[in-house]
């Protein structure tokens, strides 16, 4: 039979006149739905498995329908399939040219369902193939930050809060706290594919139907692991799509912290790393530039999630039951979600352990901004002093420093002496960049040993 399938609408019928052909391609979603191709087909094929079991189907229509659904895969695949606006979406485009194919065995598919409860199992479906791809990808990154991490667990740099030199670090420990924050950004995923997995298959329109379906058998055969349990709710539900575009937006925030570090660290004022050049370019009319382009991009791309987010969470906010022509707008919001989430995970993955440290300027970093002075604090409290008054005598001594040029590893004895008398010739162990990351020993602190452990625990958890 011909591969063109532009006759009357499926759902013509109760219509008096055509539609307007502005209203057709308006309202049409066969432009960007194409993609939910292999799961309607999917679904479709459990579908028939199940109404031939439960005796509406007979054998021969269903490898008829197996045999054609299979031809329309593959025609669509191949860039043979010939779209029609006139039949609106994947659903009725595959449908239809089912029944070029197979006769009018191809309109018996549809029994029992709807095209509310199918759209929202394709999406389902296909969401849950996307997540189960973007986990790995997430894990890839993981590991990546990790061989980061082990190789500069003993890198001595400066901590910051308020963008102000805090207290010196290790490198190592800086690069385990975004793998802390990925690690939960994969619960947040892992939780939300819990609730994608749930089959609305079955709720027809809106009310079920009354054929004597089979809901655990198809989805079984859909490797669902529950079944909606209110007909009403199973098609008009996206909270799915909705957490999952939220863990999208928590973890490309995540990225964009990452990325604005990336970006600091990179320039000539910090030079802590150097970006491959495979992930940065020049500048068109300056030849010295060296541009952060893929942070810089990730960073600008949160936004635009964000976007998608707020979109969703707009689209449902005053929808009533069941199904509602406005859920068409899901698709775009939460397609494009998933396509900036692999991208930035891909750039990511791929970048981060090829970052180069310069050592020495993260070293010579934290030597300036007196990382050491809490330690001197906690140093002077140690010798019998209340912190609040140990915290004005280290006070007085950066400000000494300041004033000479001096960090405090830099003062003689006499000189610190001289703000308290309590102090002697071990203070210089504690003022020391090494002495003050080895002596925050204890879990979740900087000491190298206890990032090197970290990294242990982490390898293990992956």
């Amino acid at each position: 039979m011909s591969n063109q399938h532009n006759q009357e609408k499926l759902s013509s019928a109760r219509f008096s006149e055509a539609t307007d052909a502005f209203v057709e391609a308006f309202t049409a979603s066969i432009q960007f739905d194409q993609r939910l191709y292999r799961q309607d087909i999917q679904g479709s094929l459990a579908h028939a498995k199940m109404l031939q079991a439960v005796g509406i189907l007979n054998e021969t229509e269903l490898e008829l329908i197996q045999t054609g659904l299979a031809q329309v895969q593959s025609e669509i695949e191949s860039g043979k399939m010939q779209w029609s606006i006139k039949q609106e979406d994947i659903h009725m485009n595959i449908e239809a040219r089912l029944t070029d194919l197979i006769g009018i065995t191809g309109k018996k598919l549809h029994t029992g369902r709807s095209r509310n409860d199918q759209v929202a199992t394709d999406i389902r479906l296909y969401l849950r193939d996307e997540i189960d791809g973007i986990l790995p990808e997430m894990k890839r990154l993981q590991q990546g930050i990790l061989l980061l991490a082990e190789k500069e667990a003993e890198t001595i740099m400066p901590g910051f809060t308020h963008l102000q030199t805090a207290q010196p670090v290790t490198f190592g420990h800086h690069m385990m706290a975004w793998f802390e924050m990925i690690k939960r950004d994969v619960e947040r995923l892992k939780d939300c594919r819990k609730r994608v997995n749930t089959s609305p298959l079955g709720s027809a329109a809106l009310a079920g139907t009354t054929y004597p379906i089979e809901r655990e058998m198809t989805a079984e055969l859909l490797r669902f692991e529950r079944i909606s349990e209110n007909s009403l709710d199973g098609v008009s539900d996206r909270d799915f799509a909705i957490e999952f575009t939220s863990f999208a937006a928590t973890f490309l925030m995540h990225l964009s912290r990452f990325s604005e570090e990336l970006v600091l660290w990179s320039s000539a004022q910090f030079q802590f790393i150097d970006l491959p050049d495979r992930f940065c370019t020049g500048s068109s009319i300056m030849p010295q530039k060296k541009n952060p382009d893929v942070p810089e991009l990730v960073r600008g791309k949160t936004g635009r999630v964000y976007g998608h987010l707020m979109s969703l969470l707009t689209l449902m906010k005053s929808q009533p039951l069941a199904y509602n022509k406005d859920n068409q707008e899901d698709k775009e919001p939460l397609f494009d979600t998933i396509d900036t989430v692999k991208g930035c995970l891909r750039a990511f993955a791929d970048m981060v352990p090829a970052i180069i440290v310069n050592q020495d300027a993260t070293y010579e970093a934290a030597k300036r901004g007196y990382a050491t002075a809490t330690d001197l604090a906690d140093y002077l409290v140690k010798k019998g002093l209340a912190f609040r008054d140990a915290h004005e005598v280290v006070g007085l001594a950066v400000a000494y420093g300041l004033k000479n040029g001096l960090d405090l590893s830099e003062m003689s004895l006499t000189t610190l002496q001289g703000f308290h008398d309590t102090i002697t010739e071990d203070v210089f162990d504690v003022l020391t960049l090494e002495g003050s990351v080895a002596a925050r020993n204890h879990l979740g602190g900087t000491a190298p040993n206890q990032v090197k452990q970290a990294i242990e625990r982490a390898k293990k958890s992956l």
